[in-house]
């Protein structure tokens, strides 16, 4: 542990070592299993080659890194390269729906090697809850902790009391709420969350340190780590309706974490109730029309909505997911395309593209836990 008196010159010195580890642990992992060489590192993080010895060599005894064999020579001697050992950390990353759990094991790579969904009720109360996301993530860590990890020399060794084998838990669910305290708001539908610190009553029952933040900004997050670039937005229909923002590659969260509150612009005035308390909210319009059964409304509506999204902040793409979106994807991919197609041609632009979102609100979560260890701030 670094003392804690240690003065501003030599913080700043452990931040920048951290800093260059991270890019170097992120160059890893983009290389997947061909790896990198220490020249390549060099090159691409603008580090000293000795610089980058020191940390590879670091990470090779804290078995977060791996020889992978060498490249042929182009004039010189051969060039070992490196790769990142996927198994040699874990964390789960968890999606609490207002009525569903599903939680997941990733590996380092951010590859799901478990995966486990349950029943729940948002509204059951706080420790209900608790107790069954702490059950859920038990059984998915069972055999993580103090597991073997593959060292340098590829044989298992003991796991380096530097990184244990479970970083941390990623818990998503629906706002507001606040992610720098990881405490709780009135989640729309249920106001008796405001102001339950999720994070920390999770982190003693765990033992293992937790991050919250919002379903729709987990989710945007998993989607740029997984490649998706520029400035875009992931719109997700399940039980309620929001939206998580990537601005210039980060996430977008606002002051207060209240960016992305999507499903709660008003469309129609004196429309229906909604959740929070307003009339006419997009979410209200959209989940009325596919509780009737008009897709084509519930995507017309939407398709508006992210219309007045684009106008707003001129993003490049619109990614749409969630449980509602799955079970008619392309009603719902045809329906936003085309109304941000006519809005287009009336202004004489390119329409932004829509497509599907991959991966899961779950995976984003894990990411939330992962992120820093690769230099993405915006976890």
């Amino acid at each position: 542990m670094a003392d804690v008196n240690r003065t501003n010159g030599g913080a700043n010195l452990l931040a920048l070592r951290s800093h260059n580890t991270a890019l170097v642990l992120d160059l890893l992992r983009g290389a997947g299993a061909g790896g990198i060489s220490r020249l390549e590192l060099a090159e691409r993080t603008g580090l000293t080659p000795q610089a980058v010895s020191k940390i590879t060599a670091r990470l090779r005894e804290e078995g977060l890194a791996v020889e992978a064999g060498h490249r042929a020579s182009t004039g010189g001697k051969r060039r070992t390269v490196l790769r990142l050992v996927p198994g040699a950390g874990h964390a789960v990353g968890v999606h609490l729906d207002r009525d569903a759990l599903r939680a997941v094991l990733v590996d380092l790579a951010g590859t799901v090697v478990a995966e486990r969904c349950a029943a729940l009720d948002l509204g059951a109360g706080a420790e209900a809850v608790v107790a069954v996301v702490a059950e859920e993530v038990g059984a998915l860590a069972k055999g993580v902790r103090g597991g073997g990890r593959t060292g340098a020399a590829g044989a298992d060794t003991a796991a380096a009391e530097s990184l244990p084998a479970l970083l941390g838990v990623g818990v998503a669910l629906p706002g507001p709420l606040d992610h720098t305290r990881g405490v709780l708001h009135r989640v729309t539908g249920f106001p008796e969350w405001d102001g339950f610190p999720l994070r920390d009553a999770l982190a003693r029952r765990l033992g293992v340190p937790v991050v919250v933040d919002k379903d729709t900004n987990a989710a945007a997050l998993g989607l740029a780590v997984a490649g998706e670039r520029g400035s875009f937005a992931y719109l997700h229909l399940g039980t309620g309706l929001g939206a998580g923002l990537v601005i210039d590659g980060a996430v977008h969260r606002g002051a207060r974490t209240g960016a992305g509150e999507f499903g709660h612009q008003v469309v129609q005035l004196d429309g229906p109730p909604c959740g929070c308390g307003d009339r006419g909210c997009v979410e209200a319009l959209c989940l009325a029309a596919v509780a009737r059964g008009d897709l084509a409304e519930a995507a017309r509506v939407l398709g508006i909505a992210a219309g007045n999204l684009i106008a707003l902040l001129d993003i490049d793409l619109v990614l749409l997911g969630g449980r509602t979106i799955a079970t008619a994807r392309d009603a719902f991919l045809r329906g936003v395309a085309a109304v941000l197609d006519e809005r287009a041609r009336r202004a004489g632009e390119e329409p932004v593209p829509v497509r599907a979102a991959p991966g899961e609100v779950a995976d984003g979560a894990a990411q939330l836990v992962l992120g820093p260890l690769f230099g993405r701030a915006d976890a």
